[in-house]
């Protein structure tokens, strides 16, 4: 849902300015990375760069007999037979999982579909694994037509703008806000208890995010 939103902000400003765009992927477009990724119109990465996963995921922990163990009772009220469906404290039931999987199809559908209007002719036809939710490396990825070319945003831009292009800094953070590992561990010197910390947890929520596509 927040990738979309992105992808069609960024839509609606490239035609309210009449701009073409460009996106450059240093180390993960996959998922909502890729759709978000797929507003630009032309879309540049490093071979090693991981490009795809176009599918949708749901996951959950089913802890009720964890509950049961350690002795804690399950209360919940509602008003609507459906208002607790795949709640982890409670044991799975099929039909609900078949519902979530038909939620997981329709938005699967128009994810392709997005990918599709906006590669075109490009996507490899012949590879039956695109829209699997397999992901690959920004070589192969140029391969399939999921990207357009290989490079970097300095080195592209130069090549394209001249040599006195501007590309401002940008300061990466994590899921809570911290900035990137580097940017607040060192004070003259000297390790900066608070941004060190916050750096080492940076540090493990891009660890989380790389161990998903197993690397």
């Amino acid at each position: 849902m927040q990738s979309h939103l992105i992808f069609r902000r960024i839509r609606a400003l490239a035609d309210e300015h009449k701009l073409p765009v460009i996106a450059f992927v240093e180390d993960v477009a996959a998922s909502g990375g890729y759709m978000i990724a797929c507003a630009a119109d032309e879309i540049v990465c490093d071979e090693a760069s991981i490009v795809g996963s176009i599918g949708v995921v749901a996951a959950s922990f089913g802890l009720e007999k964890l509950i049961q163990r350690i002795g804690v009772e399950r209360r919940i009220h509602t008003a609507g037979e459906n208002k607790v469906m795949l709640d982890p404290f409670l044991p799975e039931k099929a039909e609900d999982v078949e519902r979530l999987k038909s939620i997981q199809k329709e938005i699967h559908e128009e994810f392709i579909a997005l990918v599709r209007a906006r590669r075109g002719s490009k996507l490899d036809s012949r590879e039956t694994a695109l829209f699997t939710g397999e992901f690959w490396t920004g070589m192969k990825a140029r391969e399939l037509g999921l990207i357009d070319a290989i490079g970097d945003l300095r080195s592209t831009l130069r090549e394209s703008y001249g040599e006195k292009v501007k590309t401002p800094l940008i300061a990466e953070r994590g899921w809570f806000g911290r900035r990137a590992v580097g940017v607040t561990g060192m004070v003259d010197g000297l390790v900066n208890a608070p941004g060190f910390a916050e750096d080492i947890l940076t540090a493990l929520e891009a660890r989380a995010v790389w161990a998903r596509y197993g690397l």
